[in-house]
């Protein structure tokens, strides 16, 4: 079974590098409509709505992939394609990259404009009020966080848990990305899908910044500043995860993050993470690199778990 699985999360990886996200009927906008509708349905202000909301999302689809997974499971090569293509639909690797490759080009040409209006494919900034430095920091910042978010972390609950971990962790970061955050609509309904994705964030983000160290000598980077960065500033960052992998990039890229943060929901005052030079698009560009990097390595040390689980 751990041949199986470790082979088809090799394949997935692979596939999210050639192809980027399915083009058509894509699932998780599928799951963001069904999310969307119940949500009509549930809300209300309070925890325990938000809870319910969560949990009948989130348990369904590990039901469904608990289903996949008993049906394959005696099946060598079918659970190599299950897994393969679950992983395929989960990785936002390549779209991740795509984004930040064109915000990169666009910041390097002076194109503001057309930076802020990709800005919202990467993050929820209020673009309108950021510079060409403050368009930087978002995007390196988004990369960072999401190379953990949308690629280490579902390929590590891949390896450990197959595809109900693959189907469960992109459930619940999607909720997280839909209701999660500090606005007064969802400050209280959004609680439990936020504490649910803190939850199982806790080890990939580590291993994200772990792999950030390995990776950064690839790009030209720092391995020793990327080190030390995350071990100083990432418990300062009001996030458990994020500032894990944001700290590590960081100091691999030897640049300065965190500061003044808008939102359209309000400003974050953000603990400074390194202590190098604001970033500039060919920062930009590098962070990109560093994180394709950071997914091919967590792609192996997936596969390596996966091979020795029973």
């Amino acid at each position: 079974m751990g041949a199986g699985r470790a082979l088809g999360l090799l394949l997935g990886v692979a596939a999210d590098a050639v192809f980027g996200d399915p083009r058509r009927f894509h699932p998780v906008a599928a799951f963001g409509s069904s999310a969307a509708a119940l949500e009509k349905r549930l809300y209300a202000d309070s925890q325990a709505a938000g809870a319910v909301y969560s949990a009948v999302l989130v348990g369904g689809t590990v039901a469904l992939g608990v289903a996949v997974d008993r049906a394959s499971r005696k099946h060598w090569l079918l659970q190599t394609a299950t897994t393969a293509l679950a992983t395929w639909t989960v990785l936002g690797g390549n779209s991740l990259a795509t984004e930040g490759t064109s915000m990169g080009r666009e910041l390097a040409d002076g194109d503001l404009d057309a930076a802020r209006t990709r800005l919202p494919s990467l993050c929820g900034r209020d673009a309108a009020r950021l510079d060409t430095t403050g368009l930087a920091r978002a995007t390196v910042e988004s990369v960072a966080e999401n190379t953990s978010d949308a690629v280490v972390a579902p390929l590590f609950w891949g390896a450990v848990a197959g595809v109900p971990g693959l189907l469960g962790y992109r459930a619940a970061n999607t909720l997280d990305a839909m209701v999660g955050h500090r606005s007064p609509r969802y400050l209280r309904f959004g609680w439990a899908s936020a504490r649910l994705d803190d939850l199982l964030n806790l080890v990939p983000s580590r291993l994200a910044a772990l792999l950030t160290v390995g990776g950064a000598p690839v790009v030209g980077g720092s391995a020793s500043q990327a080190l030390e960065t995350w071990r100083r500033d990432a418990s300062a960052h009001p996030s458990p995860n994020a500032g894990q992998v944001e700290a590590a990039f960081a100091g691999a890229l030897e640049i300065r993050l965190g500061g003044r943060t808008v939102y359209s929901h309000g400003v974050e005052e953000r603990p400074v993470l390194g202590h190098g030079r604001s970033p500039d698009s060919g920062h930009v560009t590098r962070a990109v690199e560093l994180s394709r990097v950071v997914g091919f390595g967590a792609g192996f040390v997936s596969a390596v778990i996966a091979l020795f689980r029973k």
